[in-house]
Formats: C-alpha cells, structure tokens, sequence
C-alpha cells in the first residue's frame, strides 16, 4: 500500500464525537453507523463512525487510512458492535485481500457513499467520485467485510 499525501479535516475529530453523542441518544445519522471495538493495546472499547455499504449482498467497511487506528484495531479485535440509532448488532469484521471483491467494494463506494468521497479526495487517493478512480485506490485502503453475529 502506498502512503496517502493528504490529510483529513480538523473538524473531523469533533464531528466524530458529535455523530457518536447522537448514536447514544439513539438518534439515526442517515448511513452512518457507530463501529465499537477493543482497543489493540488497552482492551477498551473505541467508537468510530463508518458507512457500512452492500455489495453482492454483503455489507463492507472500507478505511482510507488502513494503518489509522480504527483499522488497526478492528484487525486486533476482529469483532466489535455496529450501531445505528438504538439499534445495536454484534458484528465479526474480517480485511477482505481478495482483489476482485475490494474492487467491487471500491467501485460501489461513491455511489452509495457519496458523503465518504471528500475524504478520499482529500487524502490524494482519488480527484473525483469517478468510480474507476476508486477501483484504482482499492489497494491503498483497507476493505473489512462485516457479518452479524447471533
């Protein structure tokens, strides 16, 4: 994976905490959802906002920053918990390496998570939400895929 060049908006940390805040009330951010999973290091939980999407009847995460610390620690943890609103489901999270399906994921993004596109153009991967621009990005970002547990 290549280094990404650019780099995410200041206000994004407090709009993290703003969109979590709301989850807790229960509240629905649209697509949004909350990602809760154990620290790498600590054990304790870390909430992070995602945009789950569905491909092939699969539904993915994907981190423009496959080495920020929500990826690493999804990779750590391997589970967690996606909530959105009240709703809270128990979730495993496997990285997807297989090219074909992290390219799907990719191409599907700015359709169906037009509000993720100015992150990735702002972190240099793509100038635009050209789908095939995003496939071309599908080897610098981490793909999880997210399957409900009972």
């Amino acid at each position: 994976m290549s280094p990404v060049i650019g780099q995410l908006p200041s206000w994004l940390p407090l709009m993290n905490r703003l969109v979590r805040g709301l989850t807790r009330l229960g509240l629905r951010m649209g697509p949004v959802h909350v990602l809760k999973v154990a620290d790498r290091r600590s054990g304790a939980p870390r909430s992070t906002p995602v945009s789950p999407l569905t491909v092939g009847g699969r539904r993915y995460i994907v981190a423009a920053l496959p080495q920020g610390d929500w990826a690493r620690n999804v990779r750590s943890a391997g589970r967690g918990e996606l909530a959105s609103g009240r709703h809270r489901t128990p979730v495993a999270l496997v990285e997807v390496a297989d090219p074909e399906i992290r390219e799907a994921v990719m191409r599907a993004f700015p359709v169906e998570v037009p509000g993720g596109v100015p992150f990735f153009v702002r972190l240099g991967l793509v100038s635009g939400a050209d789908p095939d621009q995003f496939v071309a990005a599908a080897d610098r970002v981490a793909v999880f895929e997210i399957t409900e547990l009972s």
